[in-house]
């Protein structure tokens, strides 16, 4: 197992938070990282042996800082994955008033969270991004900024105060973090799965979409996540990052994922391990026809009609 995890910091980050949730956390150096970038790059040079960071968010979708660095790079793998439910509060140095807030700072993904909120409260303040909400409450307690959104544990650990607790736009927001390492093995599967791949197409055709999901509509597999992301070699050309329900060792996601390698230009699998949201218990049933019997059987129903036996 890991001696060490990355993890998108300074210290006081819902990624913190987030990962102290796993039991593994207490027995492993936990470093933070001033970037995703970063803490990613730990795993590939051997400072640290697992990254966990941010992957996506219930308002705004993939968080397209981790996806381009999944989706570059040495190849990495994910093994666990997290759900946090998210509010913020509204950290000031003590003394500040509503009225002296003039300059706001948090995650660019905390922004679509609280777009509301800062438009009724403070429609004149300019937001201004930091590297995470733990890193915008660290620039307000040195001045930079007047207020910071955050989680409101951060207020002790950088000498600020809560001004307004319970900041969210969206009930119920939750944010996925993920637990990345270098390619292994993947766990056993639970029941209740996820596998998360990146697809590039061969060419531009009509229909190369519909194409690549039909290897998975066919086969009864759900997809939880489809975000397409450029691949820098220029207008229109994209990759898509897909999340879908299953592990790579289900026969119906062995054939899709060969299926897609077939006809794809590239595939990198990301890896296949628990899903956060279910228990094996609540897993949602197989379709008719795509379960690893009915999948088993079919071959030998081929087998024998080879050998003259059907």
């Amino acid at each position: 197992m890991p001696a060490s995890y990355a993890y998108l910091g300074p210290e006081g980050t819902f990624t913190e938070v987030a990962l102290r949730t796993l039991p593994e956390a207490a027995t492993r150096e936990l470093i933070p990282y001033v970037s995703v970038q970063s803490a990613l790059d730990a795993v590939r040079t051997g400072e640290a042996e697992a990254a966990f960071v941010p992957i996506e968010n219930s308002v705004e979708g993939g968080i397209t800082t981790t996806l381009d660095e999944l989706v570059a790079g040495e190849p990495l793998t994910i093994y666990r994955e997290v759900l946090l439910s998210i509010t913020f509060a509204l950290l000031v140095r003590p003394g500040t008033k509503l009225t002296d807030i003039k300059t706001v700072s948090a995650h660019p993904a905390a922004q679509p969270q609280v777009r509301n909120w800062l438009r009724k409260h403070l429609p004149d303040a300019l937001w201004e991004s930091a590297a995470s909400n733990a890193d915008a409450a660290r620039l307000v307690q040195e001045g930079r900024y007047d207020a910071a959104f955050a989680g409101e544990f951060a207020a002790a650990r950088y000498g600020l105060e809560a001004l307004e607790t319970g900041i969210h736009d969206a009930e119920n927001a939750q944010t996925r973090f993920v637990l990345v390492g270098r390619p292994a093995r993947p766990a056993a599967p639970t029941g209740a799965d996820k596998t998360s791949v990146v697809l590039w197409q061969r060419d531009d055709h009509p229909g190369g979409l519909r194409d690549l999901l039909g290897e998975f509509a066919s086969r009864g597999i759900n997809l939880m996540l489809l975000q397409s992301r450029p691949t820098g070699a220029g207008i229109g050309n994209y990759c898509f990052c897909i999340d879908a329900e299953g592990h790579i060792s289900d026969r119906r996601m062995a054939e899709a994922l060969t299926g897609l390698k077939r006809i794809c230009l590239q595939v990198r699998f990301l890896g296949s391990y628990p899903r956060a949201d279910i228990t094996p218990a609540e897993a949602p049933t197989t379709r008719q026809g795509t379960s690893d019997e009915e999948f088993m059987a079919a071959a030998d129903w081929v087998a024998r009609c080879q050998d003259g036996r059907f």
